[in-house]
C-alpha cells in the first residue's frame, strides 16, 4: 500500500511561518515539503544567477526548518508535471497545497498545466493567497477594504512536528549556478538569501534604520541604508507580507516615536499596499508581462530599436553620470532605489526611445528583488503606455544635481571620473578639451560622449506621444477602460480622465 501524503509546494513563499498550505496541510496528515528546480525556467529572458543566488540560500534555511519540524525539505529536478508523476507511482497523494503564483507567463502556463493534471489524477489542488493580491478580481471596487482586512486576520502559526516519511524518494540536490550571469564578477555585492536574514532587516528597520526613510528614500546616497531592503524577501516569500504589516503596525500603535519618525513609517506602509496595487494588475492581466497596456500604443516605439543605445544604457556607458553610475552600482549590487529605477527606465523609454521590452527583461535580471508583477507595470508607467498615469520624463542632469550634489555617488561608480572637477561633473561634456587632458579623463577616450541631445530627446519623445493622444480616435476609450479597472480608487470621487501631457514631473512615489 502506498504511503499517503499532503504535497506542499513550495514557490515564492520560502518559509514555514503564516504558511496556509503548509498549515492547513500538517492538520491533515503526513505532509511532502517539495521545491522543484524547474530548468526550463531559468532560459527565460527575465531569470537570472542572482535570483537563483538568493532562493538557493533561502532553500537551505527553509529546508533547515523543515528538517527541525522532522521532516526535510524535497528537492527535484526537471519540470512540475514530471516531479508530480514521480511522486504519484511512490505515493497516494490525498492533495496539493500551495500559495497562488502571480509570477509571469511562463509560470502562468506552467499553473494551468499543473491544474490539468491535478484533474486528470482527482487530486485536488488547493492554493492559497500570500498577499492582497485578490484571484478573478475583476476591477478595484473594494480592493483597498479587502487589503486592510486581509492583512488584520491572524497569521497562520508553523506546525509544530511534521511526520517523517517512510517512502524514500530519489533526490537531487541545489545547483550552484542557474540562470544568466550579467558578468562573472558581479552579483558579488547582492543581498543574502533566508529567513533570519529578512528577520534582521525588519527588526532595524523598525528600530533605527526607518527613522529617516521618508526624507532619505530618494537619494541613493542614503536610501540603500533608509529603506527596509526587504523587497527581495517578500519577493520570495522568505518573510510574509503579513508578517511585515503587523509588525509595523505594533510599532505605530504602540511605540513612543517621533512625529518624522512616525510619517516615516507611515509612508512606508502606503508602499507595502503599492506593492500589492501593482500585483493585482498583473494578476488581472498576464498579458502585460508582453502587451503595451493600451493597444493605441502598438508600434510606437518597436520598429525604432536602436541596439547601439540599449547596449549603452544596459552597460552604464551612455555618457550622462548619474544615469551611468546608476546603472553600474545595479549591476554590481542587485538594487538601487525606486526613483532611480523608475529614471533609468523613463530614460530608455523617452531620451533613447527603446520600446520596453528588452529593458525590462535586463532590469529584471539586474534586480535581486525581481516581482513580476510590480515589474511589469511599473516598466510599462515608466514608459507612458498605461495613458492613465502622468509621463514621467526625468532629466538625469537635474536628478543629479539634486540627488547626488556633491558626486559622491558618481565618483563611486565611475572610476574614470573621479578627477574631473565638481563643476564639470553632473555634464562631462561641457569640461573643455584641456581640462580633460588634466583630469586623466578624455570624452570618447576614457569616457563617452553623451549619446543624445536629452533635452532635444525629450522633446521628440513628448511630440510623438501628444500626436498620438489628440489624433487617435480611440485613445481616450482605451485609457478610459483601463483606468475603470485597474486604476486606484483611493480619494477617487468620481472616474478620472487619462492624465493630461504634463511638464517634466520630479514628484516621483517610491516602493520600499
Amino acid at each position: 500500500m502506498k504511503e499517503r501524503i499532503h504535497i506542499v509546494w513550495f514557490k515564492r513563499d520560502l518559509r514555514i511561518h503564516d504558511h496556509a498550505p503548509l498549515h492547513i496541510a500538517a492538520s491533515r496528515g503526513k505532509v511532502l515539503p517539495l521545491y522543484v528546480v524547474e530548468l526550463d525556467y531559468w532560459q527565460l529572458p527575465d531569470a537570472s544567477a542572482r535570483h537563483w543566488h538568493f532562493i538557493r540560500q533561502s532553500l537551505h534555511e527553509l529546508n533547515t526548518a523543515l528538517s527541525r519540524l522532522g521532516q526535510p525539505l524535497v528537492k527535484l529536478q526537471g519540470d512540475m508535471l514530471t516531479a508530480l508523476e514521480t511522486l504519484h507511482e511512490r505515493f497516494e497523494i490525498a492533495g496539493l497545497y500551495s500559495h497562488q503564483e502571480t509570477g509571469n507567463l511562463w509560470t502562468f502556463a506552467r499553473d494551468q498545466r499543473v491544474a490539468q493534471w491535478c484533474a486528470a489524477h482527482g487530486i485536488d489542488w488547493q492554493e492559497y493567497q500570500q498577499h492582497g493580491v485578490f484571484r478573478r478580481q475583476r476591477d478595484r471596487d473594494g480592493w483597498a477594504g479587502k487589503w486592510e482586512k486581509l492583512m488584520a486576520q491572524e497569521r497562520f502559526t508553523a506546525p509544530i512536528r511534521l511526520a517523517p516519511l517512510q517512502t524514500r524518494i530519489p533526490q537531487n540536490g541545489l545547483p550552484d549556478n542557474l540562470g544568466k550571469v550579467l558578468e562573472a564578477s558581479e552579483s558579488r555585492h547582492c543581498q543574502t538569501g533566508g529567513r533570519s536574514e529578512a528577520l534582521l532587516l525588519l527588526g532595524s528597520f523598525m528600530r533605527e534604520r526607518g527613522h529617516y526613510y521618508s526624507r532619505e528614500m530618494s537619494s541613493p546616497l542614503t536610501a540603500a541604508e533608509s529603506c527596509s531592503r526587504l523587497s527581495p524577501h517578500l519577493a520570495y516569500g522568505t518573510i510574509a507580507l503579513r508578517e511585515v504589516t503587523y509588525k509595523l503596525h505594533l510599532v505605530l500603535e504602540h511605540a513612543e516615536l517621533e512625529a518624522s519618525w512616525k510619517r516615516s513609517l507611515r509612508a512606508f506602509d502606503a508602499r507595502l499596499h503599492w506593492h500589492c496595487h501593482f500585483i493585482q494588475k498583473l494578476e488581472t492581466e498576464p498579458r502585460f508581462e508582453t502587451d503595451n497596456m493600451l493597444a493605441v500604443f502598438d508600434g510606437l516605439r518597436e520598429n525604432d530599436f536602436n541596439p547601439a543605445y540599449f547596449a549603452a544604457w544596459q552597460t552604464g556607458t551612455t555618457g550622462f553620470p548619474f544615469i551611468d553610475a546608476c546603472m553600474r552600482s545595479l549591476r554590481q549590487t542587485g538594487w538601487i532605489n525606486f526613483r532611480m529605477r523608475a529614471m533609468l527606465m523613463a530614460f530608455a523609454a523617452y531620451q533613447l526611445w527603446l520600446h520596453w521590452q528588452q529593458p525590462a527583461w535586463h532590469l529584471a535580471q539586474c534586480f535581486t528583488d525581481y516581482e513580476p508583477g510590480i515589474h511589469y507595470p511599473q516598466i510599462q508607467m515608466q514608459s507612458g503606455t498605461t495613458g492613465i498615469n502622468a509621463m514621467r520624463m526625468y532629466n538625469p542632469v537635474k536628478q543629479s544635481h539634486d540627488q547626488d550634489p556633491h558626486g559622491i555617488f558618481i565618483r563611486r561608480w565611475l572610476p574614470e571620473l573621479a578627477r574631473v572637477p565638481a563643476e564639470y561633473l553632473h555634464e562631462p561634456w561641457l569640461m573643455p578639451y584641456s581640462v580633460q587632458q588634466h583630469s586623466g579623463c578624455v570624452l570618447g577616450v576614457d569616457y563617452p560622449e553623451q549619446i543624445v541631445d536629452h533635452m532635444a530627446a525629450v522633446r521628440q519623445a513628448r511630440a510623438k506621444f501628444s500626436e498620438l493622444r489628440r489624433h487617435n480616435p480611440v485613445f481616450r476609450e482605451q485609457a478610459q477602460a483601463l483606468n475603470a479597472k485597474h486604476g486606484s480608487r483611493k480619494k477617487q470621487n468620481k472616474p478620472r480622465k487619462p492624465a493630461k501631457l504634463s511638464p517634466i514631473d520630479h514628484g516621483q512615489m517610491n516602493l520600499f
